[in-house]
């Protein structure tokens, strides 16, 4: 059994956070384990608080796992402080042999709440890239990353390039906020660039696309996958998560990460 490691916050809602991350793994054949970072208030509509974890729990929950079961991959998501940041990277610089790390740099909600505080930037690149196989930033990411604006697929590819000279040995820069007709994401291994398409669907209910995505990376990658075999087949798994999308509540629904057992198994998907 391939095994995969989420470190991030948890979603009330259960559509994005170490919630979406555990379905991911589930989905695709990995099992799953969870260090929490922090417990957020939060619903489809909006995120109203965020209580971190202390920086010891958080340490001490990755250093008892990897002490006892073999991880495959490692998923990091929403670490809001520096000294969450300190404590992930201390304990994961403590494991001989690390797995593929793929680092989700969040920072702020659909909604507008900041999940990564101001000073925590700088530590984020500092401390958590170089330990990255893969970091994942959508265009409002990247922008924040490297302080200025991105505007097309070119842009896109120089961005990516720049986010690997801070650190991350492979990088995807996620094209969706780019508002074209198809969503295209620019694949960059440290040497050669890939674009990958799918078509845009058009719905409001894309809670925990981010978290999806990247920890679908992470399935694939704990499962033996190339970096881009493994962008790939995350790219369609979200897309059809996403075509398949639950009506939840009064404001973004969540991506259906078991779309693809339901329709097997005849279930109804609404």
């Amino acid at each position: 059994m391939r095994v995969a490691l989420t470190i991030a916050g948890s979603d009330s809602s259960g559509g994005a956070g170490i919630q979406a991350d555990l379905k991911t793994f589930q989905a695709l054949g990995v099992f799953g384990m969870s260090a929490v970072t922090a417990v957020t208030v939060q619903n489809t509509q909006k995120v109203y608080a965020i209580q971190e974890m202390r920086p010891e729990i958080v340490k001490d929950q990755i250093a008892c796992l990897f002490d006892d079961i073999p991880v495959h991959a490692v998923k990091i998501g929403m670490v809001s402080s520096v000294s969450l940041i300190e404590a992930i990277a201390d304990a994961l610089n403590r494991v001989k042999s690390l797995p593929p790390v793929i680092l989700d740099p969040v920072m702020i909600s659909k909604s507008g709440y900041a999940l990564l505080q101001p000073d925590a930037q700088t530590a984020l690149i500092r401390r958590l890239f170089p330990l990255a196989r893969v970091v994942t930033p959508n265009l409002p990411e990247a922008e924040a990353l490297l302080g200025k604006k991105i505007a097309d697929i070119d842009a896109m590819k120089s961005a990516a390039r720049e986010i690997s000279a801070l650190g991350a040995k492979m990088v995807v820069v996620k094209g969706g906020h780019l508002g074209r007709g198809r969503a295209t994401d620019v694949l960059f291994d440290g040497k050669a660039f890939r674009l990958l398409e799918s078509r845009r669907i058009d719905t409001v209910n894309t809670h925990g696309t981010g978290c999806t995505f990247s920890s679908a990376i992470a399935a694939y990658m704990a499962r033996g996958d190339s970096f881009f075999d493994a962008v790939t087949q995350a790219k369609a798994y979200t897309t059809g998560a996403i075509a398949n999308a639950l009506s939840l509540g009064k404001g973004c629904g969540p991506t259906h990460h078991f779309f693809d057992l339901y329709h097997r198994a005849g279930m109804d998907m609404g």
